[in-house]
C-alpha cells in the first residue's frame, strides 16, 4: 500500500509484475485509512473507483499497550449483480477475521523475537 491519499493497493507477483486491487481514499495515520477495494465480484479489476465496495482498517489504542484493529468492508453493492457472494465470502472464516488473525500471529511473534 502506498501511505497517501490516492495510494496504491496491490500485490507484487512470482514474476516481479505488480497487481493494482485498490486505492486509498482516506489516509488519517494513526487512527485509520479507507480504500476502494476495486474488484469485481468475478475477482477480476474494477477500474472504475465508483463501482468498487470500500474497507475502512481502524486502529484504536488498548489500556493494556496493544491496538485494536477494526475493519468494516461495506457498499458491496455498487458492485453490481451478484455482490452478495463476495460479501458472504470477505465476511466468512477465509476473509477479513482470518487475515486479521494471521497479522495478530506475525505481531505475536515479532513481539516475543524482540
Amino acid at each position: 500500500m502506498e501511505g497517501h491519499v490516492g495510494g496504491r493497493c496491490y500485490s507484487e507477483q512470482t514474476d516481479g509484475t505488480e497487481c493494482d486491487w485498490g486505492r486509498i481514499t482516506t489516509w488519517e495515520p494513526p487512527q485509520r485509512f479507507v480504500m476502494a477495494w476495486m474488484i469485481t465480484a468475478e475477482w477480476e479489476y474494477q477500474p472504475d473507483v465508483t463501482k468498487s465496495s470500500e474497507v475502512e482498517v481502524r486502529f484504536t489504542p488498548e489500556n493494556d499497550g496493544t491496538t485494536r484493529v477494526d475493519i468494516e468492508h461495506r457498499n458491496f453493492d455498487r458492485m453490481g449483480e451478484g455482490w452478495e457472494p463476495m460479501r458472504e465470502m470477505v465476511d466468512s472464516q477465509g476473509g477479513w477475521s482470518g487475515t486479521l488473525q494471521l497479522f495478530a500471529a506475525q505481531a505475536e511473534k515479532q513481539e516475543s523475537a524482540s
